[in-house]
């Protein structure tokens, strides 16, 4: 099975499964999640950052992506009544968003750049540290990534420690556009036990650089 990222050197369009209703949703949850596909290339699971894992109706417009894949995504969903003792989602929308494996500094062979943004909330949440952020956008590409910086102990407990890559592509600060990124913690399995942290570095419009740290 294979974890596709969405939106390499993306704008501020990320690629999207094309599965909206043209009527107001019923109850629904907004989520950041994973979704899996068939071998057909269909979405069939949806998995939580809390563990669940759920069925996905079938429905035009969910397929055409790799087979036997997980995406990561800001999903739509609606739960459906159980049957048979199992939980169903009916998928509205999925903003297939970027997920990337943090890589060390000397892969950007560009340089790093850390053009700053606005964060409106980070978080962790399960397998992943979660992120809406706000930067200043006109008409280029901005490129994300996540930056690889080492792992620090002190007093036992190890630090992995991270930071936002952001190349604004000398765009023009007209209006803000909201982006959403999830770092895949998964990763550092081997690396980090259960009390060890995670400290991730931004670029901020108004502080400058500011930290936010997690437990692992």
């Amino acid at each position: 099975m294979k974890l596709l990222i969405a939106a390499l050197m993306l704008g501020m369009t990320f690629v999207g499964v094309s599965c909206s209703d043209e009527y107001n949703y019923p109850d629904v949850l907004t989520e950041f999640v994973d979704v899996h596909t068939s071998a057909e290339g269909v979405i069939d699971e949806l998995h939580t950052d809390t563990g669940d894992k759920y069925a996905v109706k079938f429905r035009e417009g969910l397929g055409g992506l790799v087979a036997d894949s997980i995406y990561r995504s800001v999903s739509v969903y609606q739960l459906l009544p159980e049957e048979e003792g199992d939980t169903a989602v009916k998928l509205y929308s999925s903003l297939l968003i970027i997920a990337y494996k943090p890589v060390v500094a000397d892969a950007f062979q560009e340089g790093i750049k850390t053009d700053a943004v606005d964060v409106q909330s980070i978080w962790r949440a399960g397998k992943y540290l979660n992120m809406v952020l706000l930067p200043k956008v006109k008409e280029e590409k901005h490129a994300f990534h996540f930056i690889e910086e080492g792992i620090t102990v002190e007093e036992g407990v190890r630090t992995l420690n991270l930071r936002l890559y952001h190349d604004r592509g000398n765009d023009f600060e007209a209006f803000t556009e909201k982006v959403y990124l999830s770092v895949p913690l998964w990763a550092y399995a081997d690396d980090l036990k259960e009390g060890d942290k995670v400290r991730f570095t931004v670029n901020t419009y108004k502080d400058g650089e500011r930290s936010w740290v997690f437990p692992y």
